[in-house]
């Protein structure tokens, strides 16, 4: 199976420091539900160790949580310009439950060790 190669070019310990670190931005857009500035904090980790997680398989998970981030962004925006109209409602609750998924499905592939995009490898 294609999913469980892993290129390494970092050392194995820091690897695991690393993972730490992506179970914590995981951890901090969860929990973003209840404190929202967590969310920030997450994507501003991820910004801040994304050197650090290149040509590692959990580059692909900094990209996913980036990308979840961003895209909640913008949806939330979007929803909250239209809550005028009904479907601004339909749009911020779908949102949620998109970022619930993705970090959901983040997750559970970093505790598997492995990647998010495993056509990237």
């Amino acid at each position: 199976m294609q999913d469980d190669i892993q290129p390494t070019t970092t050392e194995p310990s820091n690897l695991d420091g690393l993972k730490t670190i992506t179970t914590i931005v995981y951890a901090l857009q969860a929990v973003s539900f209840f404190i929202g500035i967590t969310f920030i904090a997450a994507v501003i980790l991820n910004y801040v160790k994304k050197d650090d997680v290149q040509n590692t398989w959990l580059a692909s998970h900094f990209d996913w949580q980036i990308r979840t981030f961003w895209f909640g962004l913008l949806w939330s925006i979007i929803g909250f310009m239209s809550l005028i109209l009904i479907v601004g409602y339909l749009i911020i609750i779908a949102n949620a439950i998109w970022i619930i998924y993705r970090i959901i499905k983040g997750w559970l592939r970093l505790s598997e060790g492995k990647t998010m995009y495993p056509e990237q490898i």
